[in-house]
């Protein structure tokens, strides 16, 4: 969450700096990870996005840009807010934005999944074994 103050970067969601944001992203893009929790039909992203949008009643609403940094995405312009308002309307964003994110189980869920995609690693062992001395006479 912050501010946006150049448009030129994320010219794809079409902003207008100065802009509150609220993202998620994941990295790298189109990895394994990326394909399963972002790319696939029922993917997680996809089905949060679909959830968010539903309790979502009026703008901004978040916007899904599956093959981009910045994918899963609510951006509203302050340039129109009063300046006396720009503190607290901004804040409100926020609070908005974070409470349907939390209430998603976006968070959560993201978490769960990049543990179960992860792969155990193999014990490497330092030190050489060594192999056990016969004591002589046994």
């Amino acid at each position: 969450m912050g501010y946006l103050a150049e448009e030129s970067e994320f010219a794809y969601m079409s902003p207008r700096a100065p802009e509150c944001v609220a993202f998620a992203f994941l990295t790298p893009v189109k990895s394994s990870a990326h394909r399963r929790l972002v790319d696939a039909p029922a993917s997680l992203l996809r089905r949060t996005h679909e959830y968010i949008r539903w309790l979502t009643h009026r703008p901004p609403r978040f916007e899904l840009h599956a093959g981009e940094l910045a994918l899963l995405v609510r951006h509203a312009s302050m340039r129109d807010w009063p300046a006396e308002k720009r503190e607290h309307l901004s804040r409100n964003f926020f609070i908005e934005s974070l409470a349907w994110l939390v209430r998603s189980g976006l968070v959560r869920k993201l978490a769960a999944e990049v543990k179960a995609g992860k792969k155990p690693k193999r014990a490497i062992r330092k030190t050489p074994r060594r192999r056990p001395r016969s004591i002589p006479g046994r």
